[in-house]
């Protein structure tokens, strides 16, 4: 019987203490991180003893390329994807499967509670989530390109800014630069919002020229190799106004605050809590409208969620994105995010882009 990678051999081990004989992993995101498969329309039958991909034809060649030490079953033209489930799961011998609560249709749990007599369906949720909170050196590495990229693109689009320039421009400019860089592209939509629309988390950018606006947020990141980064930077002209400074030096102490508190160890609410802290003592905690950040990874947002209500602990290998920010409906909005890796010894900013209030200006 050949090794299982390691992933799969994390998952296949945690089996018994989750009082389950197999696990079906049917998350296209969940499947990429545990085998290396990179196709859709293709699930996973989890063992102690061996682990099966499941999918059709299409991908013979590239599952044999990608997924090294796992089990094959096709699906032939007559049947369906769920088809070949089913006869998987009757002939594994398994009595009690997960199956991932959040990620199966109802159409789907039915199908399967229905024709598959004998086996009892049991709801898990985050089983795989959880593994993939911790990095190993090849996601950090490409972690790490990925977050070099999106800093050379802003470096570069600087000086193209005029007042002429569009935030859809920009979000397109963001996503060209990225590619002749070496990413598959964006890891999220561009967010580029100028003056009011900085006051809109998710901001979608607009045919709207810069012109005269004081102040223009950019909310980038770049995929490389699947795994993506998650960048913030306000910018702001030189007469934005007093109440435009003052919140952004209070914005920066929030975010500094809480990098300061990241190592192994340390609850996510406590991070998020260092924050507040600090845009209270500036007397703007309430136009903070979010949490403090999130994980990254093969999706944009993973666990942990910095937040006040988070259950998470940071532990060696997580990669999290501190991002405090304040809104002002119709006037500005401000935030600035990096991109950290928990390490042994407490953590790494994986993102060196300036910063300051001097730093982030900008001339029209």
């Amino acid at each position: 019987m050949a090794k299982l990678p390691p992933r799969l051999q994390r998952l296949a081990d945690s089996l018994d203490d989750l009082a389950l004989d197999a696990m079906l992993v049917t998350d296209e995101i969940n499947v990429r991180y545990l085998s290396g498969f990179t196709g859709d329309s293709s699930y996973l039958l989890v063992t102690p003893q061996q682990t099966t991909i499941l999918s059709d034809g299409r991908y013979t060649t590239q599952i044999a390329e990608q997924c090294s030490g796992i089990e094959t079953q096709i699906r032939n033209a007559n049947q369906l994807l769920r088809d070949v489930v089913n006869e998987t799961l009757c002939a594994s011998g398994a009595k009690r499967v997960g199956i991932e609560a959040d990620k199966v249709t109802l159409a789907e749990y039915r199908f399967l509670d229905e024709t598959c007599a004998g086996l009892e369906f049991v709801s898990t949720t985050a089983v795989v989530e959880k593994l993939r909170m911790i990095k190993d050196e090849g996601e950090i590495a490409a972690t790490r390109r990925a977050v070099e990229i999106a800093e050379r693109v802003f470096k570069d689009l600087i000086p193209t800014l005029n007042s002429e320039k569009t935030e859809r421009a920009i979000a397109h400019d963001i996503e060209h630069r990225m590619r002749l860089l070496g990413a598959e592209g964006c890891s999220f939509a561009p967010i580029v919002a100028a003056g009011p629309g900085g006051a809109l988390p998710h901001y979608q950018p607009q045919n709207l020229p810069l012109a005269n606006h004081k102040s223009l947020l950019i909310d980038w990141g770049a995929k490389f190799q699947g795994y993506a980064s998650d960048l913030t930077r306000t910018l702001h002209q030189r007469d934005v106004g007093d109440a435009f400074k003052r919140a952004y030096e209070g914005v920066l102490e929030a975010q500094l605050a809480a990098i300061d508190m990241i190592r192994p160890g340390v609850p996510v609410r406590d991070v998020d809590g260092a924050a507040r802290a600090a845009l209270d003592r500036h007397g703007i905690l309430d136009a903070f409208k979010h949490g403090l950040g999130h994980g990254t990874g093969l999706q944009i947002h993973e666990s942990p969620r910095m937040s006040p209500i988070s259950h998470e602990i940071l532990a060696s290998g997580m990669i999290i994105t501190v991002e405090p920010g304040v809104y002002y409906d119709g006037d500005f909005g401000i935030r600035i995010e990096d991109d950290i890796l928990v390490t042994d010894s407490g953590h790494e900013v994986l993102s060196n882009l300036p910063k300051g209030l001097d730093d982030c200006r900008f001339i029209l």
